[in-house]
């Protein structure tokens, strides 16, 4: 077992565009028999833990290929049926398969040509016709934002300067006063966010990063100013706790703990402590723990093993619901309804998260 879990985080010069990738960025190298042996007894506790969830489903059709092919298929269907665009198709769906481009997954160049151009396209966002799924405008918007800005991200396009509209349109967004000030308030009615609601932590996340992502400097006080009001937030529910976990890692010391506290003995995340797990929480809360195992977030030996292990039991978990065609079980609030546009969404981000997780990749 541990010499085929060892074999992954060995990439050689035949493997596949996302491997070498990563082969030139230094996180995986090819060693001699004598130091692979070597290696192999300083593997820590947490790498191992995510390896293991992965040889599980080793077996298997890959997950990550799978959830990749299903959104190639279905993030361009909104418009070819609709003549109109889906900030669950063409904003989530899309941002996870320009991560997945970047990552070397094959997606045909037809799947993102029309979304693409409708991105590149921010003065546009607003006059989306006869769309019914796209009712709340700033949460819209921030998802358009931040499929550009992936876009841009991972080199699938070089029109900065769409994304710098894109920022802009953003700040013009975020609330001036009150308790909200900073943050990019979405009205979830009282009740965790979902996959189309996401909620104030998470939408004020994803459009810092989209800041972020056009130009750190030029935006800097919106940025800080998000940065304020994520660092005082209340977290509502455990998604909100996640949210704000992932956009501030070096908040671990408040969040972490209660995080990995509300792990289901499934492996997943529910929207609050002790409730059923979901796809959707259970990637976001995934992001998160990913941001305190990165050597920059700066948490201490202990905290980055626990989370390492949550991260493998939270993959496990979503491989295991995965569907047969590569989507999972819609996350709505209340839990149980049917919802194309959640499904869209929660396979956009389950996706996203098993991409960013994948140890053969990160």
């Amino acid at each position: 077992m541990v010499s085929s879990l060892t074999a992954r985080f060995c990439a050689t010069t035949g493997t596949r565009a996302s491997d070498r990738s990563h082969d030139r960025k230094g996180v995986v190298s090819c060693q001699s028999a004598k130091s692979r042996d070597r290696s192999r007894r300083f593997i820590s506790a947490a790498v191992l833990a995510i390896a293991l969830a992965f040889e599980s489903v080793a077996a298997g059709a890959e997950p990550e290929r799978h959830a990749v092919a299903y959104l190639a298929q279905e993030t361009p269907r909104w418009y070819a049926d609709n003549h109109c665009f889906s900030c669950h198709n063409n904003g989530d769906g899309a941002r996870a398969l320009f991560l997945a481009v970047e990552r070397g997954y094959a997606v045909p160049a037809k799947a993102l040509e029309d979304t693409l151009r409708w991105l590149r396209d921010p003065a546009g966002w607003d006059h989306n016709p006869a769309n019914p799924g796209f009712s709340d405008k700033r949460l819209a918007r921030i998802q358009f934002a931040a499929a550009l800005a992936e876009a841009w991200r991972t080199g699938y396009t070089r029109d900065r300067d769409a994304v710098s509209r894109a920022a802009e349109s953003l700040v013009s967004e975020q609330e001036s006063d009150g308790a909200s000030l900073g943050s990019w308030k979405i009205d979830t009615g009282g009740m965790a966010g979902a996959p189309a609601t996401y909620g104030s932590a998470l939408a004020t996340y994803m459009a810092r990063r989209t800041l972020e992502i056009a130009d750190a400097r030029r935006f800097a006080q919106p940025i800080g100013r998000a940065n304020q009001w994520l660092n005082s937030a209340q977290p509502q529910n455990l998604l909100d706790r996640a949210a704000i976990l992932l956009a501030l890692p070096d908040s671990a010391p408040k969040h972490l703990g209660a995080l990995l506290a509300a792990q289901t003995s499934d492996g997943g995340w529910g929207p609050q402590p002790h409730a059923p797990a979901e796809a959707f929480d259970t990637a976001v809360a995934l992001l998160a723990l990913n941001g305190v195992v990165r050597p920059e977030a700066g948490a201490n030996l202990r905290d980055a093993h626990s989370a390492a292990a949550a991260i493998g039991r939270g993959r496990a978990f979503l491989v295991k619901f995965q569907l047969a065609d590569g989507s999972w079980p819609e996350t709505t609030r209340t839990s149980g309804f049917t919802s194309y546009a959640e499904r869209i969404s929660t396979a956009a981000w389950a996706a996203y998260a098993l991409l960013i997780t994948d140890p053969k990749g990160n």
